[in-house]
Protein backbone atom coordinates (compact mmCIF):
# COMPACT_ATOMS: atom_id res chain seq x y z
CA UNK A 1 0.00 0.00 0.00
CA UNK A 2 0.76 3.18 -1.17
CA UNK A 3 1.62 5.13 2.25
CA UNK A 4 0.52 9.41 1.99
CA UNK A 5 3.77 11.58 3.84
CA UNK A 6 2.28 13.93 5.36
CA UNK A 7 5.07 15.40 7.72
CA UNK A 8 8.63 14.35 6.86
CA UNK A 9 11.44 14.50 9.11
CA UNK A 10 11.09 17.92 11.14
CA UNK A 11 13.01 19.22 14.07
CA UNK A 12 10.41 21.05 15.65
CA UNK A 13 6.84 21.29 14.36
CA UNK A 14 4.15 23.94 16.12
CA UNK A 15 1.38 22.66 17.84
CA UNK A 16 -1.80 22.11 16.40
CA UNK A 17 -5.33 20.66 16.64
CA UNK A 18 -5.79 17.31 13.85
CA UNK A 19 -8.18 14.99 12.78
CA UNK A 20 -5.87 12.07 12.83
CA UNK A 21 -8.18 9.53 11.98
CA UNK A 22 -7.03 6.63 9.69
CA UNK A 23 -3.58 8.49 10.24
CA UNK A 24 -0.63 6.81 12.13
CA UNK A 25 3.00 8.52 14.15
CA UNK A 26 5.79 6.78 12.80
CA UNK A 27 8.65 6.43 14.85
CA UNK A 28 11.30 5.78 12.10
CA UNK A 29 14.83 6.19 14.18
CA UNK A 30 15.83 4.67 17.47
CA UNK A 31 16.96 8.58 19.11
CA UNK A 32 16.78 9.85 22.42
CA UNK A 33 15.27 13.00 20.61
CA UNK A 34 12.35 12.19 18.68
CA UNK A 35 8.81 12.34 20.26
CA UNK A 36 5.26 13.42 20.29
CA UNK A 37 4.16 15.63 23.05
CA UNK A 38 0.43 16.08 23.26
CA UNK A 39 -1.22 18.51 24.77
CA UNK A 40 -4.39 18.69 27.37
CA UNK A 41 -6.45 21.08 28.79
CA UNK A 42 -7.26 18.96 31.66
CA UNK A 43 -4.76 18.92 34.60
CA UNK A 44 -6.56 16.58 37.46
CA UNK A 45 -7.63 13.72 37.13
CA UNK A 46 -9.46 11.26 39.80
CA UNK A 47 -9.72 8.36 36.69
CA UNK A 48 -7.87 7.49 33.46
CA UNK A 49 -8.30 5.28 30.74
CA UNK A 50 -5.89 5.11 27.73
CA UNK A 51 -6.13 3.09 24.53
CA UNK A 52 -3.68 3.13 21.76
CA UNK A 53 -2.49 0.60 19.34
CA UNK A 54 1.15 0.34 18.29
CA UNK A 55 3.21 -1.79 15.64
CA UNK A 56 7.03 -2.84 16.17
CA UNK A 57 9.40 -5.36 15.90
CA UNK A 58 11.60 -4.00 19.35
CA UNK A 59 13.36 -6.36 21.06
CA UNK A 60 14.00 -4.25 23.71
CA UNK A 61 12.44 -2.45 26.46
CA UNK A 62 10.43 0.69 25.21
CA UNK A 63 7.97 3.04 26.38
CA UNK A 64 4.47 2.96 25.06
CA UNK A 65 2.96 6.07 26.91
CA UNK A 66 4.55 8.32 29.30
CA UNK A 67 3.23 10.75 31.53
CA UNK A 68 4.84 12.96 33.97
CA UNK A 69 4.41 15.26 36.62
CA UNK A 70 6.91 17.59 38.62
CA UNK A 71 5.64 15.35 41.92
CA UNK A 72 6.31 12.05 39.62
CA UNK A 73 8.06 11.59 36.28
CA UNK A 74 6.12 8.28 36.29
CA UNK A 75 2.73 9.47 36.99
CA UNK A 76 1.26 7.11 34.61
CA UNK A 77 3.15 5.35 32.14
CA UNK A 78 2.63 2.34 30.24
CA UNK A 79 6.36 0.57 29.49
CA UNK A 80 6.96 -2.87 27.78
CA UNK A 81 9.66 -5.03 29.78
CA UNK A 82 11.24 -7.01 26.83
CA UNK A 83 13.24 -9.06 29.85
CA UNK A 84 10.68 -10.35 31.88
CA UNK A 85 7.87 -10.29 28.64
CA UNK A 86 5.63 -7.94 30.23
CA UNK A 87 3.63 -4.86 30.55
CA UNK A 88 4.07 -2.51 33.37
CA UNK A 89 1.93 0.00 34.79
CA UNK A 90 3.48 3.11 36.62
CA UNK A 91 0.80 4.82 38.95
CA UNK A 92 2.77 7.66 41.02
CA UNK A 93 6.16 5.94 40.66
CA UNK A 94 4.92 2.45 41.54
CA UNK A 95 4.64 -0.30 39.57
CA UNK A 96 2.87 -3.54 38.70
CA UNK A 97 3.69 -6.17 36.27
CA UNK A 98 1.34 -8.31 33.93
CA UNK A 99 3.07 -11.16 32.28
CA UNK A 100 1.18 -13.25 29.11
CA UNK A 101 0.39 -11.11 27.24
CA UNK A 102 1.19 -12.13 23.16
CA UNK A 103 3.21 -9.25 21.91
CA UNK A 104 4.43 -10.80 18.85
CA UNK A 105 6.40 -8.24 16.54
CA UNK A 106 5.25 -6.97 13.02
CA UNK A 107 1.30 -6.47 14.13
CA UNK A 108 -0.58 -3.96 15.71
CA UNK A 109 -1.58 -4.10 19.11
CA UNK A 110 -4.44 -2.47 21.12
CA UNK A 111 -3.65 -2.00 24.67
CA UNK A 112 -6.39 0.16 27.08
CA UNK A 113 -5.24 0.85 31.02
CA UNK A 114 -7.67 1.77 33.35
CA UNK A 115 -6.90 3.27 37.00
CA UNK A 116 -9.22 4.38 39.50
CA UNK A 117 -7.67 6.98 42.39
CA UNK A 118 -10.73 5.57 44.90
CA UNK A 119 -10.25 2.27 44.50
CA UNK A 120 -6.47 2.11 43.72
CA UNK A 121 -6.95 -0.61 41.10
CA UNK A 122 -5.73 -0.88 37.56
CA UNK A 123 -6.29 -3.09 34.63
CA UNK A 124 -5.05 -3.73 31.12
CA UNK A 125 -7.07 -4.75 28.04
CA UNK A 126 -4.44 -6.52 25.42
CA UNK A 127 -6.29 -6.69 22.19
CA UNK A 128 -9.20 -7.10 23.89
CA UNK A 129 -8.19 -9.15 27.03
CA UNK A 130 -9.01 -7.96 30.51
CA UNK A 131 -6.09 -8.89 33.03
CA UNK A 132 -6.77 -9.24 36.20
CA UNK A 133 -7.54 -5.95 38.92
CA UNK A 134 -4.33 -5.18 40.79
CA UNK A 135 -3.84 -2.66 43.09
CA UNK A 136 -1.23 -0.10 42.98
CA UNK A 137 -1.90 3.27 44.64
CA UNK A 138 -5.18 4.86 46.11
CA UNK A 139 -6.64 8.44 47.56
CA UNK A 140 -4.57 10.85 45.25
CA UNK A 141 -5.61 12.15 41.84
CA UNK A 142 -3.15 12.99 38.84
CA UNK A 143 -2.56 16.65 39.09
CA UNK A 144 -0.40 19.04 36.72
CA UNK A 145 1.03 20.55 35.26
CA UNK A 146 1.25 17.31 32.99
CA UNK A 147 2.95 16.55 29.93
CA UNK A 148 2.29 13.18 27.84
CA UNK A 149 4.75 12.14 25.48
CA UNK A 150 5.06 9.39 23.03
CA UNK A 151 7.97 7.90 22.07
CA UNK A 152 9.92 8.17 24.52
CA UNK A 153 10.00 7.42 28.63
CA UNK A 154 10.86 10.90 30.56
CA UNK A 155 13.04 10.65 33.61
CA UNK A 156 12.52 14.46 34.05
CA UNK A 157 9.65 16.24 34.03
CA UNK A 158 9.51 16.20 29.57
CA UNK A 159 12.98 15.03 29.11
CA UNK A 160 15.61 12.80 30.50
CA UNK A 161 15.02 10.47 27.59
CA UNK A 162 17.25 7.51 27.02
CA UNK A 163 17.54 6.02 23.40
CA UNK A 164 17.24 2.32 24.96
CA UNK A 165 13.62 3.29 26.32
CA UNK A 166 12.99 4.57 22.95
CA UNK A 167 9.95 3.53 20.62
CA UNK A 168 10.39 2.43 17.25
CA UNK A 169 7.02 1.59 15.18
CA UNK A 170 4.29 3.08 14.44
CA UNK A 171 1.53 4.30 17.06
CA UNK A 172 -2.35 5.12 15.75
CA UNK A 173 -5.71 5.56 17.59
CA UNK A 174 -4.71 7.10 21.31
CA UNK A 175 -7.47 8.33 23.08
CA UNK A 176 -7.87 8.69 27.30
CA UNK A 177 -10.50 9.94 29.27
CA UNK A 178 -10.98 11.28 32.68
CA UNK A 179 -12.89 7.83 33.90
CA UNK A 180 -12.76 4.54 33.63
CA UNK A 181 -14.32 3.24 30.68
CA UNK A 182 -16.83 0.01 30.55
CA UNK A 183 -15.79 -3.48 29.24
CA UNK A 184 -18.00 -3.15 26.14
CA UNK A 185 -16.61 0.77 25.25
CA UNK A 186 -13.20 -0.79 25.84
CA UNK A 187 -14.16 -3.52 23.23
CA UNK A 188 -15.90 -1.79 20.88
CA UNK A 189 -12.27 0.25 20.87
CA UNK A 190 -10.56 -2.92 20.22
CA UNK A 191 -12.87 -3.84 17.18
CA UNK A 192 -13.16 -0.34 15.63
CA UNK A 193 -16.80 0.17 16.17
CA UNK A 194 -18.50 2.79 17.70
CA UNK A 195 -17.17 3.70 21.03
CA UNK A 196 -16.66 7.54 23.05
CA UNK A 197 -13.72 9.07 21.81
CA UNK A 198 -11.07 10.46 24.29
CA UNK A 199 -12.11 13.29 26.36
CA UNK A 200 -8.94 14.22 27.90
CA UNK A 201 -7.56 13.13 24.18
CA UNK A 202 -9.05 12.66 21.23
CA UNK A 203 -7.46 10.87 18.29
CA UNK A 204 -9.88 13.17 15.72
CA UNK A 205 -8.84 16.02 17.67
CA UNK A 206 -5.52 15.76 18.98
CA UNK A 207 -3.70 18.55 20.19
CA UNK A 208 0.04 18.11 19.36
CA UNK A 209 3.34 18.93 18.62
CA UNK A 210 5.85 17.00 16.96
CA UNK A 211 9.74 16.93 17.99
CA UNK A 212 12.48 16.02 15.37
CA UNK A 213 12.26 12.77 13.23
CA UNK A 214 8.26 11.57 13.88
CA UNK A 215 5.87 11.25 10.69
CA UNK A 216 2.65 11.47 10.01
CA UNK A 217 1.20 8.53 7.39
CA UNK A 218 -1.77 7.13 6.47
CA UNK A 219 -2.09 3.95 8.60
CA UNK A 220 -1.23 0.32 7.25
CA UNK A 221 -4.26 -2.12 7.37
CA UNK A 222 -4.14 -5.81 6.06
CA UNK A 223 -5.41 -5.96 2.38
CA UNK A 224 -8.64 -9.01 2.29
Amino acid sequence: MKLLLVLVMLTACAAKIQDLSGKMFTFPLETNTAHVRLNLSSQDFEAVTVCHRSFTDLKRHHSLFSLATPTYTNDFLIFWDDTKNEIELHIKNKKVEYQGMDYKPNMWHSVCTTWDSGSGLVQVWFDGRPSIRKFITSGASIRGPVIIILGQEQDSHGGGFEIKQSFVGMMSDVHMWDHTLYPCEIQNYVDELNFPPGNVLNWRALDFQIIDKVLIENKIKDCY
